[in-house]
């Protein structure tokens, strides 16, 4: 495993992080990632990751009907220690009882009522990292970092973090609090946050990747054009499956596999060490729900792609999914 030590978080952070979006099921939206896992499947799978080496765990309390992300997380860290794991939450997002609407709220009132249930479900006094989900344009940012920084003054959160921000509303959250981490969408597919990549960390902040294997896509796993349920939230989320873009990433996974075959590893080690060797990007979140996974995932930080290998992959990356 690669690890890279962060000033900010005062932490020694793995190159992978445990992303376990997938591990929730249907969400209180309804909405499913893939197959649905058992509980014993994702705790051992959360166990493997960790053996394996990594310590950054991501997840919340939307992930899963009444935070089943987080309780699956809160019961994998009470069997083997929560010593040495950066464990990742996040606040403001969840869906309405009455209504099932989806509703962002970054308001005092629910920061408080949400670190309550998150403490409980993830069976912990503290979290490392406390992330703003999205930015609430209802409610002023200073009332939410204030709070954030009450509850990090209180010792029930290390540090501050945001995700899915633009540069002008990290910079806004910055003047209010001290910001760690930031952690956006990014892979081969998706690099419209790069530039914010790369200026959040040139300011020292731990930077995060979500959907670093494309909902999947990235790992050569989907050839043809899946039909996949409307609830599926890779075809709610994702674009990728969705033609015509389908049709133009199996041009970049042909190119995939000159580099996989070379190195005699699965297309996903390719898109895993092409994100890994960013020197912007300190965590790649890639889910794991199975043993095999958590496993096969770990492996891939042991690929180094030469200089002209990356090139190569940047080029095709252009040449099939820039028109």
């Amino acid at each position: 495993m690669r690890y890279s030590y962060n000033q900010r978080c005062d932490a020694r952070l793995s190159a992978l992080g445990a992303g376990t979006w997938s591990m929730g099921g249907r969400n209180d939206y309804g909405l499913v990632y893939g197959s649905v896992r058992t509980r014993c499947e994702s705790v051992d799978a959360l166990h493997a990751l960790i053996e394996g080496g990594v310590n950054v765990i991501d997840t919340s309390p939307v992930y899963g009907v009444y935070g089943t992300s987080e309780s699956l997380v809160g019961q994998a860290l009470e069997e083997v220690g929560r010593d040495g794991v950066f464990l990742v939450t996040k606040f403001g997002d969840y869906c309405d009882a009455k209504t099932g609407a989806r509703i962002i709220d970054n308001s005092r009132e629910d920061i408080l009522k949400e670190i309550e249930g998150s403490l409980e479900r993830l069976n912990t006094s503290y979290i490392d990292l406390y992330l703003m989900h999205y930015p609430d344009p209802k409610v002023p940012v200073s009332e939410t970092m204030q709070t954030l920084n009450e509850l990090k003054e209180q010792g029930r959160i290390r540090h501050i973090g945001v995700s899915n921000v633009t540069l002008e509303q990290l910079k806004e959250c910055m003047e209010y609090a001290q910001i760690d981490a930031l952690q956006v969408q990014y892979s081969m597919l998706q690099r419209s946050a790069e530039p914010l990549l790369k200026w959040a960390h040139a300011q020292g902040l731990m930077t995060m990747t979500y959907g670093s294997l494309g909902g999947g896509m990235l790992s050569g796993a989907f050839r043809t054009l899946p039909s996949f349920s409307e609830k599926d939230v890779r075809y709610t989320f994702y674009p990728y499956f969705k033609e015509p873009l389908f049709s133009k990433i199996q041009g970049l996974l042909d190119d995939m596999d000159v580099v996989a075959a070379r190195h005699d590893v699965p297309v996903s080690h390719v898109a895993l060490a092409w994100t890994a060797q960013k020197g912007f990007v300190t965590t790649a979140l890639v889910g794991s729900g199975t043993v095999r996974s958590a496993k096969e995932n770990c492996k891939a930080f042991e690929l180094e792609l030469a200089a002209e290998e990356t090139r190569f992959l940047d080029e095709s990356i252009e040449r099939h999914l820039s028109a």
